[in-house]
């Protein structure tokens, strides 16, 4: 069994959308790792329910934050609150994030703004403001620190159906993709993790169903955990061999089939 080269313990990590799906997942897979948590979400009940549970699994110290994110001033809320606290942090995920399904044009234009506060504005104001602690941990403590962003693999191509929210995971993914180089001399694991469709409440939120080849959580905070173990962290990380394959595919074929395939998937 190979080491583990990401090794949070004495840390603390903030996990965005961490009352449900994912960002249960990943605040399990910290404790677990030794990390104590700052849960960010907006239901209350859950994170604390999620706090009592980790507790007594592993004996995590959770500081929960019930908050919208998707309010103008939710990060600079959430930093001033962290910085009372005196809570530095070494780990960053950045899970939280919805989509939309349904022709652009008949979309709630209040929806699809609130959508893009989520998955790019607080992603972006976030990851600056707690970037500089990251780093600092990266190097004072080697394989302490990681920041992860939920990308999809709905960034490699547009989606019609989905045009507001394929287009934030493009920004997500070549955001991250740029903070991993330039923050390669600093030890800090960057990663951006692009999932298919899985197995939490996403389908629900935007109005879909879940497809029978969807991923387990379980997969993906397994595969995040060994790309943040290896000794060089990959910039992005595709999760299952036919989404690999879709996403390279997307990459190559003319854009008229692409568009088609990508509608017909949602």
């Amino acid at each position: 069994m190979s080491r583990a080269l990401y090794n949070p313990r004495g840390t603390t990590a903030v996990i965005t959308g961490a009352s449900s799906g994912l960002g249960v997942g990943y605040a399990h897979e910290l404790a677990r790792r030794g990390a104590d948590l700052v849960l960010v979400a907006r239901r209350q009940e859950r994170l604390e329910a999620l706090a009592v549970d980790l507790a007594e699994r592993f004996g995590t110290v959770s500081t929960v934050i019930p908050l919208d994110l998707t309010a103008p001033d939710a990060v600079a809320e959430l930093v001033a609150d962290l910085t009372s606290r005196s809570i530095p942090v070494g780990t960053l995920i950045n899970n939280a994030g919805f989509g939309t399904i349904g022709d652009f044009v008949d979309t709630d234009p209040e929806r699809q703004v609130a959508q893009l506060r989520l998955n790019v504005l607080a992603l972006t104001e976030l990851t600056h403001a707690l970037l500089p602690g990251l780093i600092a941990t990266a190097t004072r403590q080697s394989g302490a620190a990681a920041l992860v962003n939920l990308a999809s693999t709905a960034a490699f191509q547009p989606v019609p159906h989905m045009s507001v929210y394929a287009a934030s995971k493009a920004y997500v993914l070549s955001f991250t993709e740029s903070v991993w180089f330039e923050t390669r001399p600093t030890g800090l694991k960057v990663l951006a993790v692009c999932p298919g469709f899985v197995h939490t409440e996403f389908a629900a939120v935007a109005g879909s169903t879940v497809p029978k080849r969807a991923l387990t959580v379980e997969r993906v905070i397994s595969s995040t955990s060994a790309a943040l173990d290896r000794p060089r962290t990959p910039p992005k990380l595709i999760v299952g061999s036919r989404n690999t394959v879709l996403a390279g595919a997307a990459v190559i074929a003319p854009i008229r089939v692409v568009l088609t395939a990508a509608s017909r998937r949602h």
